[in-house]
């Protein structure tokens, strides 16, 4: 694969040097695409920019800034961009994209998990290296690290951020008098005193399978920042010498939720699962804010907080999920590299990425954005603050696949918990193989 990558890429840059004397200034080999205008004529130059971003629920923010960035791109550089943009849902985003990438039908930009992605496109030599490009100086220390490559070199653009355990209705809480659990036995207190109260306590909505995966990281993330035994439990599991008995423990929690959720859990999707905690139908969601904007669509009056969820009696576990999640790399053999890059650049646009991130409830990442954080993501930063936080564990992407769909059939009574482990674990060790 590298190989036929290291062929393209030398073509890309034979066409652009060829191009580069001719005028044009690099851009797409196809004469369909970049036009031949000179830069007398006045006529602008036209490019196809294909865009590949997660999530179909941000698209009328992208749609809205897509068009700003080609209306720049008309004005500064006499650039007509057409852009492409496909938006898959989170099930399938991942493997449509690995389909592309390996099918030489790769976008031109790419939206990827960070801590999940980064490594594996890395190595398959798919990444741009943008480690000189204007947005980098611009990154929060904080945030650099996980959109960096094993060789140091920056090779995305982070858009979200995440600090995050579950949700909680605020309201329900207030009013029943309950503060966020510190323990898993406080916690079942807590779904007792709901109970009597004739509220449900948690929201389940399984359906989709990225959301029972959420306990993976919730539990393996606090089980090896804590139990001395558990530290190396991801570089054990990466030479195959670890197993997920090892991490049993985690249906502890599992169960709790499990047996005190909403009905139908199989049959409910993200969407309606954020339509109905916005309603108030249960006071728990095990989710992050990234369905912030979904949930004040439903209710604009929702007041929620985010919380950790606790997973033993160890209130030293009781920690915020740390994570950089989706963010756009430039395809290695793009043919429309400048405007590729022009386009990264914009999403940490001085002025504009401003009212970009904050209509997307993001995270701010770069040292140019000074909105105003969301409530829930104060609340989130005051456990950050008192070192209550770990950083999200490097599990492999294909392993927290199958957890979904193992949890999915765990709550259906079609696995078993010993099951669910050692699909875990094969699933693991074939990441493994093809990793090496």
């Amino acid at each position: 694969m590298k190989r036929a990558w290291k062929g393209a890429v030398s073509t890309v840059l034979a066409a652009a040097l060829l191009a580069g004397c001719g005028g044009n200034g690099g851009g797409n080999a196809d004469s369909s695409n970049t036009g031949s205008a000179d830069a007398g004529s006045g006529k602008p130059r036209s490019v196809t920019l294909r865009l590949f971003v997660e999530g179909p629920r941000f698209k009328e923010y992208f749609d809205k800034y897509i068009e700003q960035f080609k209306a720049k791109q008309l004005a500064e550089k006499n650039i007509e961009v057409n852009v492409q943009l496909e938006m898959p849902p989170t099930e399938n985003a991942a493997q449509i994209l690995k389909t592309r990438l390996a099918s030489n039908d790769a976008p031109d930009v790419f939206s990827l998990h960070a801590i999940n992605n980064i490594s594996q496109y890395n190595k398959a030599g798919y990444l741009m290296d943008l480690s000189d490009q204007p947005f980098v100086d611009k990154l929060l220390d904080s945030v650099k690290p996980a959109v960096t490559n094993e060789e140091g070199k920056v090779v995305a653009v982070p858009l979200e951020t995440l600090s995050w355990g579950y949700l909680y209705n605020k309201k329900i809480f207030s009013e029943q008098g309950i503060t966020p659990p510190t323990t898993l036995t406080e916690m079942k207190a807590a779904v007792d005193k709901l109970k009597a109260a004739n509220i449900t306590p948690f929201l389940l909505s399984y359906k989709d399978a990225s959301i029972p995966q959420l306990f993976l990281p919730l539990t393996v993330g606090a089980l090896v920042n804590t139990e001395d035994n558990k530290k190396d439990f991801i570089e054990r599991m990466n030479k195959n010498e670890g197993s997920f008995s090892e991490m049993k423990s985690m249906f502890e929690v599992i169960d709790l939720v499990n047996k005190n959720g909403t009905d139908k859990a199989l049959e409910v999707g993200a969407d309606d699962g954020a339509a109905a905690f916005a309603q108030g139908k249960a006071a728990m969601w095990v989710e992050g804010p990234w369905y912030a904007e979904s949930i004040l669509k439903s209710n604009p009056d929702m007041e929620f907080g985010v919380a950790p969820l606790p997973i033993n009696d160890n209130p030293e576990a009781t920690m915020i999920n740390l994570s950089v999640s989706t963010s756009l790399a430039v395809y290695s053999g793009s043919k429309n590299k400048e405007v590729a890059i022009d386009f990264v650049n914009y999403i940490l646009d001085d002025k504009d990425s401003n009212a970009f991130f904050e209509s997307l409830k993001f995270n701010p990442v770069a040292t140019v954005h000074t909105f105003e954080s969301y409530p829930w993501i104060k609340e989130a930063s005051e456990y950050v603050k008192q070192g209550k936080a770990y950083q999200d564990p490097r599990i492999p992407q294909s392993v927290k696949d199958e957890v979904g769909k193992a949890l999915q059939s765990y709550f259906a009574g079609l696995m078993t918990q010993d099951e669910v482990m050692k699909a875990l674990d094969k699933t693991w060790q074939s990441s493994n193989k093809v990793n090496k």
